[in-house]
């Protein structure tokens, strides 16, 4: 399934919705608004919290850590010291993935098991941060989503610190 992420260009908190490939909504983020780090939830278009993401702060790198709708605690992502080219470690609950990105941060992969499950794609010349997102049918869309989320939020965080 295809997903098209982009954010609202002039937003106070990190809300917005994500589309599926036929331009309709498929889930809600959204952000908690004067929180200290990023805090985040992943939304069925009820307001079902699906997943939760919360930035873990006094970190030597960037870390999140993912929690399912019932608080339980789904995956751990750490971005990896690289000199070129971005690279996240995913311990998970639903297998080991791996999230890997290009020199210009602009395409990435997630592979699970050495297998790609996930392309994203970010558009070159666009005012919001906006990705295209190819997830394998087989995996959790949201928790994949869920992925691509806190990238956006770790790059976002590193294009404003330099």
């Amino acid at each position: 399934m295809r997903y098209q992420i982009r954010e609202k260009l002039f937003s106070f908190t990190d809300d917005f919705t994500i589309k599926n490939q036929y331009d309709e909504p498929s889930f809600n983020v959204v952000g908690k608004f004067l929180s200290i780090g990023h805090k985040l939830n992943l939304e069925d278009l009820n307001g079902n919290q699906l997943y939760y993401m919360e930035q873990k702060l006094f970190k030597f790198l960037p870390e999140y850590y993912i929690y399912d709708a019932l608080g339980n605690q789904v995956a751990i992502v750490k971005k990896q010291f690289t000199f070129f080219t971005p690279k996240f470690d995913i311990e998970s609950n639903y297998g080991s993935y791996e999230l890997s990105g290009d020199l210009f941060d602009h395409d990435f992969e997630i592979t699970k098991n050495n297998n790609v499950c996930a392309i994203i794609s970010k558009q070159w010349f666009s005012l919001a941060c906006t990705y295209g997102v190819d997830i394998n049918e087989t995996e959790d869309q949201a928790f994949i989503l869920s992925l691509v989320i806190v990238l956006d939020k770790v790059m976002d965080d590193q294009k404003r610190s330099n």
